[in-house]
């Protein structure tokens, strides 16, 4: 085949591979699938002849994977956002093609870094693996963060290495899990070459690894705290295409009204804007009722609507509390773009005149909320996609003695998206060592043990009401002190081993004189 050729195919087989990734994550769940990919693009990266070709590989494997592991967000534009198929999968191709160059700037850094014709073991086990990393960081950091699908949430929450989260979070399992990837892909080139007696290195880096996070999971690193609160959170499942009609609102006020009568738990939580109206436009009467009907149990209810700000001439997507405790709100901070916020509106003002999406130009609320304090616990509350956030869950611990997020998944339909989104919440239960209570009006609702384990949970796309009973815990674990710093500092670490080598790798090539040019010896 022509240098071309060997070329497209390694490029289709990046994109093949990229795509079975996806298989790691919810609602597939096979743990060991996207690190057995990852070792497989290090491979490819391994052997690319240049820094182009290796960012090209890497580009490839990331719109395979973003493709296949986020094809909701056609679902969300077309099907209830409004937008043209046509525009809709343009749309969904550039989303794709833009968060693929997380792992393209990766296979350039790793090729800059690297050195293909040195020691195999370096590149593997410290250079890809601290590229890897990097590039997912900065994927949760830039232009308001995309975190969705990082590879530390497929060890969630049943694979031992799913232990170092308490630790470093999940950018450090993404750490972990790539290191161990590095030393897969090193007993591939080792097997290649026929050196199977040098298979005890990376056999002792997997060893180790999982042999750790066994360990680790075993570790408690919080406690419990004051008496079980019991708790019901609601799973309305309004359909999306109905929820904004006005028509519908009368009987989507009496069912939750119904729903919360019917429950005697202290804390009954409902989902994102459960009601699909202003504060103010909700009747007194009819918050009069809800708020005897939890004061009656010594309890409180949690809902989610949208609050108006006549001064400020804004409005937030928000949660506010009633009943035995003191009236309470919070405040979604973290916006989704041209869902929820506009940016570079000169730019993209025309996205809001294609979009059908009501309330799709909130205000962001304070980046430093307190905890809503009721039924006995406080509350650290995210609305949803916040909880994809992990560095900024940690603004409310460890004051916080339960986590609670309200969700809306039914943008998605029944695609990935909803069983992703809890895979991300149960990585935020782990991170913190605290019970996560998820209510989503149309799943998944779900009570989330301290170790991200998946306690009671109701089937998607039905009405119902999960009853259980939650722990509040305190404590801290390592990673809600040091925060994402830790394992950023780690990674800055090895990118600087690997940039030092690569230099003196290059002066070593440069000081050294090309065989061509000695003279022959005699024969």
């Amino acid at each position: 085949m022509t240098p071309r050729q060997v070329a497209l195919w390694r490029g289709l087989a990046a994109v093949l591979v990229g795509a079975v990734s996806v298989l790691g994550f919810a609602p597939f769940r096979i743990a060991i699938v996207p690190i057995a990919a990852l070792a497989a693009l290090f491979l490819l990266w391994r052997t690319a002849a240049t820094a182009r070709a290796a960012a090209g590989l890497g580009f490839a494997f990331g719109l395979g994977f973003f493709l296949t592991g986020t094809s909701w967000v056609y679902v969300s534009l077309h099907t209830f956002g409004g937008m043209p198929a046509w525009l809709t999968a343009i749309s969904t191709f550039c989303f794709c093609a833009v968060v693929a160059l997380y792992p393209t700037l990766a296979g350039w850094l790793a090729a800059r870094l690297g050195r293909p014709q040195g020691r195999a073991g370096f590149d593997l086990l410290v250079v890809m693996p601290a590229c890897w990393t990097a590039g997912e960081i900065g994927r949760g950091y830039l232009f308001t963060g995309f975190p969705w699908l990082g590879l530390g949430y497929s060890q969630v929450p049943d694979s031992p290495l799913a232990a170092f989260a308490p630790i470093a979070g999940s950018y450090g399992v993404t750490a972990v899990a790539a290191v161990v990837a590095g030393a897969i892909a090193l007993a591939g080139v080792r097997i290649a070459g026929r050196q199977s007696r040098a298979l005890f290195a990376p056999a002792i880096v997997v060893a180790l690894a999982v042999g750790s996070g066994a360990a680790l999971h075993r570790a408690e690193w919080t406690t419990p705290s004051g008496k079980p609160v019991t708790v019901a959170l609601l799973q309305g499942n309004v359909p999306q295409e109905r929820k904004f009609d006005v028509d519908v609102l009368p009987s989507i006020f009496a069912q939750y009204r119904t729903m919360v009568e019917k429950t005697d738990a202290q804390l009954v939580v409902l989902p994102e804007t459960a009601f699909p109206v202003f504060l103010h436009q909700i009747r007194p009467d009819y918050l009069d009722a809800l708020t005897k009907t939890a004061v009656a149990r010594d309890g409180d209810i949690l809902f989610g609507v949208a609050v108006a700000d006549p001064e400020a001439r804004a409005y937030f997507n928000a949660v506010v509390s009633t009943g035995a405790s003191t009236a309470q709100a919070y405040r979604k901070s973290h916006l989704v773009p041209f869902g929820e916020f506009l940016p570079l509106r000169p730019l993209f003002e025309w996205v809001l005149d294609v979009l059908q999406i009501p309330m799709a130009d909130f205000t962001a609320g304070s980046s430093a909320p307190p905890t809503i304090d009721i039924a006995g616990q406080r509350l650290a509350l995210s609305i949803c996609y916040e909880d994809a956030f992990g560095n900024e869950m940690l603004r409310q611990l460890p004051a916080a003695t339960l986590l609670v997020n309200v969700s809306n998944d039914a943008w998605f339909g029944d695609s990935l998206a909803a069983e992703q989104h809890f895979q991300l919440a149960q990585m935020r239960a782990l991170e913190a060592g605290r019970m996560m209570l998820r209510a989503n009006n149309t799943g998944v609702t779900a009570i989330v043990g301290p170790r991200g384990e998946t306690l009671a949970r109701l089937p998607g796309f039905v009405e119902g009401t999960l009853a259980g009973v939650a722990q509040g815990r305190t404590g801290a674990t390592p990673y809600i002190v040091v925060g994402d710093w830790g394992i950023i500092g780690v990674v800055a670490i090895m990118l600087s081993i690997g940039f030092v080598a690569a230099r003196r790798g290059r002066s070593s090539r440069a000081e050294t004189p090309a065989t061509t040019d000695l003279p022959e010896e005699p024969t």
